[in-house]
């Protein structure tokens, strides 16, 4: 169902598993309240365009979620893609 190769590639760079171990920590942030995060709690200096950029990958791989909240894109972490990739080698 998900794209191997997509799921690979998004997590073969380290500020994207930067960004997912964001996610998983909190439920629901913005891409503002990521960029933040990243750039406090990581010392990285990104902006928020280079942040979309990672989440695009991200979303390609089913890895991330975002829906509407008001004025707001509200990002989460989607396990589900991890959980079928591994099912086949971890029983």
């Amino acid at each position: 169902m998900w794209d191997k190769d997509a799921i690979f590639k998004a997590l073969s760079d380290s500020t994207r598993r930067l960004i997912l171990d964001e996610l998983s920590e909190r439920n629901e942030v913005t891409l503002y309240e990521l960029t933040v995060r990243l750039i406090t709690k990581h010392n990285l200096n990104f902006s928020r365009q280079a942040i979309a950029k990672h989440l695009s990958a991200l979303d390609d791989a089913g890895l991330v979620k975002s829906k509407r909240k008001g004025k707001y894109r509200v990002l989460s972490f989607n396990n589900e893609p991890l959980k079928d990739l591994l099912k086949g080698w971890i029983k």
